[in-house]
């Protein structure tokens, strides 16, 4: 599955300088791998009944059948780059954004007040979405301190 997804991105990122998305004939065959990907990961993680036979509740499952399901059943989002060049391959500017958050928590414990919390989060969005568009976290507050904070164009398309 992993070879499978880096092809994906490989594909995605050569066809992103000169087209929009990619022919109908490539999707079509991802997703037909990936399929056959998550039938193999099924007949080699089978679900395994209980020995006990009064247990209740469901049936404990394996990390590998799990991540397999989660994939199976989200597969649109796992998928939604192939068709969407504006879709990241991954999250990890949705992480890097909150590690800063989970990082001041877990230095101070907590916020004195609401208020402090709401002012952090509000700087850390205003230099996150400077950061997005190019423009750095230096001088994104330079520019509030001069007055002229930068404010992003919103797209109207």
């Amino acid at each position: 599955m992993i070879s499978c997804l880096l092809d994906m991105k490989a594909a995605v990122e050569q066809a992103k300088p000169t087209k929009s998305s990619l022919s109908h004939l490539q999707v079509r065959n991802f997703r037909k791998l990936y399929q056959a990907i998550i039938e193999e990961g099924y007949l080699e993680n089978p679900l395994v009944p209980s020995t006990a036979g009064n247990r209740r509740g469901r049936e404990k499952k394996t990390k590998p059948r799990n991540l397999l399901e989660r994939l199976d059943r989200h597969r649109s989002q796992v998928q939604a780059f192939l068709t969407d060049f504006n879709v990241p391959f991954d999250n990890s500017q949705a992480e890097r954004d909150i590690r800063m958050m989970k990082l001041q928590r877990k230095i101070s414990g907590l916020f004195r007040s609401e208020d402090a919390s709401h002012v952090f989060c509000r700087i850390r969005s205003y230099i996150s979405t400077a950061r997005k568009n190019a423009l750095g976290a230096f001088d994104a507050i330079h520019r509030v301190f001069t007055g002229t904070p930068y404010v992003p164009i919103p797209d109207t398309s």
